[in-house]
């Protein structure tokens, strides 16, 4: 997160669960809660509706059934910069949302490509005649 970013992500549509970690670390893994689950209320992040529709299939698999996103952040040691990529990962989640996919303009094949998939059928045709058992 850097400073000048502007905040994506509003407070009141975050929940923030600290649990234990799982992997190596010994007792600081086992005594401390470092892993951040990041709770995010889509409907409550304000974004336009087709932002919204783009983060909910881009997310499908992280979106629960109450239209909850579910993030968690275990890669570092500290539960203050846990939380801090959990944030950031969310911010990246909607600001590709935001983004709108370029349109799609239909082009028609030239000339000469139609010819060459034309001449490539025919060769693979004559390919597979070949291999087939000769008629007496």
């Amino acid at each position: 997160m850097s400073p000048s970013s502007p905040n994506l992500l509003p407070p009141d549509a975050c929940e923030f669960r600290f649990v234990h970690s799982s992997g190596p670390g010994g007792q600081h893994v086992n005594k401390a809660s470092t892993a951040v689950e990041l709770r995010v209320e889509v409907s409550l992040l304000g974004l336009e509706i087709g932002a919204e529709r783009r983060l909910r299939q881009g997310q499908a698999n992280r979106i629960n059934k109450e239209g909850v996103l579910v993030i968690q952040a275990t890669t570092h040691r500290s539960q203050l910069k846990n939380r801090q990529a959990a944030i950031a990962r969310v911010e990246e989640m909607i600001a590709e949302a935001r983004k709108r996919p370029k349109a799609r303009i239909a082009t028609q094949p030239t000339f000469a490509a139609k010819r060459r998939r034309v001449e490539k059928k025919k060769k693979h045709a004559s390919t597979k005649k070949q291999r087939q058992r000769p008629e007496w």
